[in-house]
């Protein structure tokens, strides 16, 4: 029986910061907690944000791969300037993916890849 489920954010080397940056610009997000291993990086931390519990650590081997936009966490807001507002924030020194628009199934509605390679889609109710 499956007790628990959460997505999972496998960094090399930058978990600390990433996180510590989420809980900054996103709000009501923080850390739940973060262990570190005796070299610094992180062997386990978890994210909230919004309920939603997120899983991080920095990956012991390096991999010659990387976070896709294909995966990305989906932020619901109340409105149209909050989207504008992750969307600078998240997208600093990120890429944006889709700038802040009415796209037709959205009034307001932004996807952005963030400086540490997580994409991020915001989107006003």
């Amino acid at each position: 029986m499956i007790t628990a489920a959460a997505p999972f954010l496998m960094f090399q080397g930058a978990c600390e910061a990433a996180l510590t940056f989420y809980a900054e610009v996103i709000p009501g997000a923080r850390i739940v907690s973060l262990e570190k291993k005796p070299d610094g990086t992180v062997a386990m931390a978890r994210l909230a944000i919004a309920g939603l519990e997120i899983m991080a650590n920095d990956s012991p081997p390096v991999h010659a791969f990387d976070f896709t936009p294909s995966t990305s966490t989906f932020l619901t807001v109340d409105a149209p300037d909050e989207v504008d507002a992750l969307a600078s924030a998240l997208g600093d020194g990120g890429t944006l993916l889709m700038p802040p628009d009415d796209y037709g199934f959205s009034r307001r509605f932004a996807w952005v890849q963030d400086r540490f390679g997580v994409s991020w889609q915001i989107n006003a109710v």
